[in-house]
């Protein structure tokens, strides 16, 4: 049951250890109490057994936080090891671990900054509904989105009115939030006699700290039912060499910011 403990994401187990610290979180904690410690809507019931089980052992309160504030400790200190992150029907018998909820934790975790680049997203209020939660809870978090818009086969449109059209819709309807991301375009993707190149990398960079290269879209097909594949890496090196060439190629003006 403790295990499920060395399972819990860092930020989060930073957040549980606060709990205890402060006594936040009493000892004999209810699956509510959990919930709202961990920020959960549902799940956390192997927590709260190992919280229990602690408990028995007579290690609750400071004493639990400490110890988890050892293991986080011990963690960082281990050599980095990618997860593997599937979506789609799992595997019995098989760790890996899920896309939506890797999603979800390395925009809950980001105190200082985030890229993420998609080829294509899906229902933007819901999808970009966790970010825009966390730019508003922390106003100094630094967001880039990297985003490619497609022209529709057979569509003439000039490219600064395909833009205009995109901007206007993403401002005014995907976007869920009153706090904005900077927001950036492969301009190539929109040339008249077909793209010469999109922007098709999918990936997470958090706070310059760890790194979630996948192969899903934002996309709930992507995100819970297609085969997608990805790598999390919690590489300082790794992570920055991604955002450096991000950055570069927005340098470059080979990414281009969406208009307001």
């Amino acid at each position: 049951m403790i295990e499920a403990l060395a399972a819990l994401s860092p930020h989060l187990r930073k957040r549980l250890a606060s709990a205890l610290q402060t006594g936040l979180l009493p000892p004999s904690s209810s699956i509510a109490a959990v919930r709202s410690t961990l920020g959960l809507r549902a799940g956390g019931e192997e927590v709260l057994s190992a919280l229990n089980r602690l408990e028995q052992l007579g290690i609750s309160g400071k004493a639990a936080a400490a110890w988890l504030q050892t293991l986080e400790k011990a963690t960082n200190a281990r050599s980095a090891t990618p997860d593997l992150v599937w979506s789609g029907p799992e595997v019995p018998g098989i760790h890996a671990r899920d896309t939506r909820r890797v999603y979800w934790e390395l925009i809950g975790e980001a105190e200082r900054s985030l890229c993420i680049s998609t080829f294509a997203y899906f229902d933007g209020p819901r999808v970009f509904a966790d970010l825009a939660r966390r730019m508003e809870a922390i106003p100094t978090l630094q967001v880039k989105i990297l985003l490619n818009i497609q022209r529709r086969r057979r569509d003439t449109t000039a490219a600064p009115n395909l833009v205009r059209r995109f901007a206007d819709e993403f401002w005014g309807t995907d976007w869920p939030g009153s706090t904005r991301p900077a927001v950036y375009y492969d301009p190539r993707s929109l040339e008249p006699d077909g793209p010469a190149g999109v922007l098709h990398a999918k990936a997470v960079v958090a706070d310059g700290e760890v790194v979630f290269v996948t192969s899903a879209n934002l996309t709930d097909a992507a995100l819970d039912r297609n085969f997608e594949l990805g790598i999390l890496l919690r590489d300082r090196a790794l992570a920055t060499s991604v955002s450096s060439h991000f950055q570069g190629l927005i340098d470059e003006k080979w990414l281009v910011p969406l208009p307001p």
